[in-house]
């Protein structure tokens, strides 16, 4: 009992700890400017209560599109990485061909590698391409991102199915690809959510390639949209927190969604 109580108590702790710095900008992002400054920590009252930010943020800025912008990225990118990521880890690990180790190390080396060290020659190729300031090059970019991670996690989930389902599948003449829609996907539903997860937050939160790949107006995302109000000199802090806090919800939400399958795919072979 007192082993249990000092796990919840570290987890609350914990949970609390993660959960602060969001707190504390959906607090702030409802006061006045002068509130902030003076207690930071305080909730709003009736006299630093103000919406101020949101108004500057949804009136006088093209917030709406620049949502809309991070929407289609991330989710143009979370399909092609949990697409392309199974069925590379599908290949890897249910057949045998010559250089299949050698193909699996080289995908791991994408995992260790940062891509930014990548960017100059990324920019060179968007640029050959045609693609500079567009949504694509982002959806390529997060995509190559994300692969190894997805490939790594899939194939060890894959490698658990067990083979009788497949072999059964098998001799009643189903084919390869529909074994892998209809017997693997369903089955490794908790990893391919822990996957969505681990790369839809570094997609929606990146401003690295969004400021060197789509700087322009009509494909700014979340991220870059906010640095239009922080200035050298003033900084408009309610319309960025506000701006924040617009971007930070749908991530909580989808979070508190794929959370219970997340869970699952992060304790699945813990316990048989």
């Amino acid at each position: 009992m007192k082993n249990r109580l000092m796990v919840h108590g570290a987890l609350m702790a914990y949970t609390v700890l993660a959960l602060f710095p969001i707190a504390l900008i959906l607090i702030n992002s409802i006061k006045t400017r002068e509130a902030i400054f003076d207690d930071p920590l305080a909730l709003p009252t009736m006299e630093s209560l103000t919406f101020v930010g949101f108004q500057k943020v949804l009136a006088s800025t093209n917030f709406l599109l620049y949502f809309g912008n991070s929407l289609i990225v991330t989710v143009l990118a979370l399909f092609f990485i949990l697409l392309f990521g199974a069925m590379a880890a599908w290949a890897l690990s249910e057949y045998r061909f010559m250089g299949n180790r050698a193909l699996a190390l080289f995908i791991a080396f994408g995992i260790m590698i940062p891509i930014r060290l990548g960017t100059v020659s990324i920019l060179e190729l968007m640029v050959k391409l045609e693609l500079v300031n567009t949504l694509a090059a982002l959806v390529l970019v997060y995509t190559a991102q994300g692969l190894p991670l997805a490939v790594m996690i899939l194939s060890e989930f894959m490698r658990q199915v067990p083979p009788e389902l497949k072999d059964a599948a098998r001799c009643d003449g189903v084919g390869e690809i529909s074994i892998f829609f209809k017997v693997i996907l369903p089955l490794i539903r908790p990893a391919m959510a822990t996957v969505a997860v681990f790369t839809m937050i570094p997609a929606w939160n990146d401003l690295w390639f969004p400021l060197i790949l789509a700087p322009s107006d009509r494909t700014k995302t979340v991220t870059l949209g906010v640095q239009q109000f922080i200035g050298q000199y003033v900084t408009d802090w309610n319309s960025v927190l506000a701006a924040l806090s617009l971007a930070v919800i749908p991530m909580l939400i989808l979070y508190a969604l794929f959370s219970r399958q997340l869970i699952r795919g992060l304790t699945a072979g813990a316990v048989k």
